[in-house]
């Protein structure tokens, strides 16, 4: 698969909100740094059981791909999405509150698997719409 092509199966197994689906397009040793959640996730198994904490939270996620660029590979999507807050989620009960955001990530893709993903969006206003204090 092209690098854009793992990108796509990747948003698709995103908006279904399957995490097996996932499992195959990370290198085991693959990175995910969402710069504004703080330290990246190591390894593809916490990459996994991230997604899948995050599908239990947000059951309703999704994501809408703006636009692709791509330099080699690297593939870096302008994305927004949103969802409905249903599920524990960083150490806070559920408000069924929803939110919207936009934001962009980089995904660097080796022999048909993501081996290191980076994301940028914007914490405080997530939280904010969430109910969630700003630290």
């Amino acid at each position: 698969m092209s690098p854009k092509d793992v990108l796509l199966a990747w948003v698709k197994g995103f908006n279904e909100r399957d995490a097996d689906a996932l499992v195959p397009l990370y290198h085991p040793g693959a990175t995910n740094h969402q710069v504004a959640a703080g330290e990246p996730a190591v390894g593809r198994d916490a990459i996994i059981r991230g997604a899948r904490d995050f599908f239990a939270a947000f059951p309703d996620s999704y994501t809408r791909v703006e636009a692709v660029y791509q330099d080699g590979d690297v593939v870096a999507p302008e994305w927004s999405g949103g969802a409905t807050w249903l599920g524990a989620f960083a150490g806070h009960a559920p408000s069924g509150r929803t939110f919207t955001l936009r934001g962009c990530g980089f995904f660097r893709i080796e022999g048909g698997q993501i081996v290191h993903q980076r994301g940028y969006w914007d914490r405080a206003g997530w939280f904010l719409q969430l109910g969630i204090p700003v630290a």
